[in-house]
Parts: C-alpha cells; structure tokens; sequence
C-alpha cells in the first residue's frame, strides 16, 4: 500500500478536480494525506483521504500582496512558501511517503518533493502552458504594466527566490516553474483536443478529460421548474461580485419562458439586486453539477472547472471572461462550437 501526500491551495477550481482521482486512490487502497484549506475539508474527507488543514486565509493574502502583475503573482505564490511548508514538515514529521501529488498554481508542493525527497505528480487544473507558451503570456501581460511597476515587482522576485533558497535549501528556479510547478508527471484534467496546441504535448501529460464527482450540496428542487426551459448563469467561486451584470441578467430574461437559476456566490448580498423577477432562482450557492444536468443554457465566467462540468454535461455555453485563463478558456469554447464569448463591456439587455 502507498501513502500518498496530495498538496493543494484554496479554491473549487484547483480542491474539486482532484477528488476523483483521490477517490480512485483510496480505493485501490492508497493512504492519501491531504492538506487544503479549512473550507474544504469536509468535502476531501469524503473521498476517504486524510485532511490536515492550511489557513487559506493566510495564503490568499501571500499571495495577493505581491500586486497585480505577473511577476507579483509570481512573487505572491512564493510568498506563501512560509506558510506551507512549515505546517507541512511539522505535520507530517516522522511519517513516510512514496510519492507526492501537487497542484499546478498553489501549495508549494515542488518544493515540499525536494525537501522531503519524494516522486512527484503535478495536479494541472487549468490548461497545461510549456515555457515557450509562459514566456509569450508573461511578454503580453507585462505589456499592461509601466516599466517601472514591472522592475520593482521582478526585483521583489529575486529577493523572494534567495529568501527561500536559503531558508529551505531548495531550488525555486525561473517563474515559469514557481508558477507552474513542473514535475515528470502532469495529470491535466482536459482533453488535448480542447488544449491549445494539444499536439505538441508529449507523454508526460496526461490528458484524463474533466474529472467529475458528485458533491454533496444539499437537496436541489426541481419539481416545479420547466426544465426543457432552463438557464443557469453563474461566475464561479471567486471573481463573482457583479452585481450589475446580475441585473442586467434580470432585464434580459425577466417575463420570458425561461426559468434562470442564478448563483451569486457568498460575496454578493442577494439584497443588493433589488426586486428579482418571478422566474429567476437566485442562490448564494448552488448544486451545479445536479443543475447542469438540467439547463438547456449556461451563462458563465468560463473558469475551468465550470467550462469542462457544462460539456461534460453537453450544455451549451455562453462565457464572459472574469481574469485569468478565462479569456483563453472562452475562445476555445467558440473555437470548438461549443458556445459563444461575449463581453460585458457596453452589453445591453436586448444585445
């Protein structure tokens, strides 16, 4: 039997694709030690995996401190090395284990594998991005930046990479790797048909498809919907606070056929939207894997996690790019005629 260490960060996107292959761990009789963040421990235990908790509040902040741009981001996932791996050292000391599962983005889990000695498997939750690809990104998002904000926060990089180094005896190297983590093993949870440039990935990604396991969420009812006229719109766990784009969802759809299940996320007080129209739902949360079962339309931020549950489920798509991988997630969505990409920007309700 092998005990598996599985590091992750603080977010649906990056916890939920992991938690059929830890299922598929466990039952084949692997030991699979967890840590996440607190939010997410219930949800992992039920896989049958160990959890030891990390304060993803702590983690978030690490890594929003270091600002906007891609080199702050780079230094911010850095930042929360301090956080990680002591808690991880600390928790895991005088116990052995054959290899080491980590996330693509958060966790610090490269550098947990080179302390600890161990195989390791990066958990890749978006799109896979080889260095020629991270350098064109780095060069395009840069560009949005002055010079000077983009010198300072490299500099706040470099200082960050000695700090670890030396504290852990590890090397950080390049940003692509402290951003992408590589290791010989990538398990990413896409088909390389809808990866960009797919074809050029050799066998060391794995391209398993979306990873969907039921979650627990409570009851759904849907006796009383119209399914065969069913819209779900949702931005996801995180860039969701949007309360205009809620409302105008409400002008667009409001005395149409359409029954809307609307999920705003915790961060949006459903008092703000004002008076909801009769056939709108509106939930802080919602079970989505159980709604997508039954939409005939989902309006969404074109996170990941999101995008691959609504072809999983064969849902059409309508995707408004928040940040991050979004937009690229979006236009392979076009790209593959499974939806469409608009902006919000001058967005009307009878557009």
């Amino acid at each position: 039997m092998a005990r598996v260490l599985l590091i992750n960060g603080g977010s649906e996107g990056h916890i939920n694709p992991t938690l059929g292959v830890v299922q598929e761990l466990v039952r084949r009789g692997e030991e699979v030690v967890y840590f996440a963040a607190d939010a997410y421990r219930e949800r992992v235990e039920q896989t049958g995996a160990e959890v030891i908790t990390l304060d993803g509040g702590k983690m978030v902040e690490a890594f929003l401190a270091g600002g906007r741009n891609l080199w702050g981001r780079v230094g911010g996932l850095l930042r929360t090395a301090d956080i990680v791996i002591p808690r991880v050292l600390e928790q895991t000391k005088g116990r052995r284990f054959d290899y080491i599962i980590h996330d693509s983005m958060f966790g610090r889990g490269r550098l947990l594998a080179q302390i600890l000695g161990l195989p390791a498997i990066n958990s890749c939750t978006s799109f896979a991005v080889q260095p020629s690809g991270f350098d064109e990104l780095h060069n395009r998002l840069s560009s949005h930046f002055p010079t000077d904000v983009n010198e300072h926060a490299k500099q706040e990089f470099h200082r960050l990479v000695d700090h670890v180094q030396a504290k852990y005896n590890v090397q950080v190297g390049s940003a692509y790797e402290v951003l992408r983590n590589p290791a010989p093993l990538t398990i990413v949870y896409t088909s390389k048909r809808f990866q960009p440039g797919g074809e050029s990935f050799d066998d060391t990604y794995k391209f398993v498809g979306p990873s969907i396991v039921p979650r627990s969420s409570g009851p759904f009812d849907f006796s009383s919907i119209d399914t065969e006229h069913l819209i779900y719109i949702s931005l996801g766990t995180v860039f969701n606070q949007a309360v205009d784009f809620y409302k105008l969802c409400f002008a667009a759809f409001a005395k149409t056929k359409y029954t809307v299940i609307l999920s705003v996320g915790k961060q949006t007080r459903i008092e703000e939207l004002g008076d909801i129209p009769a056939n709108f739902i509106v939930r802080s949360y919602v079970p989505q894997l159980e709604v997508l079962q039954q939409a005939q339309l989902f309006i969404t931020h074109g996170g990941m996690n999101s995008t691959s549950e609504g072809l999983f489920y064969g849902v059409p798509l309508i995707v408004f790019p928040q940040s991050a991988d979004q937009p690229v997630i979006a236009r392979r969505v076009a790209e593959a005629g499974a939806g469409i990409q608009l902006n919000q920007e001058g967005l009307t309700a009878g557009s």
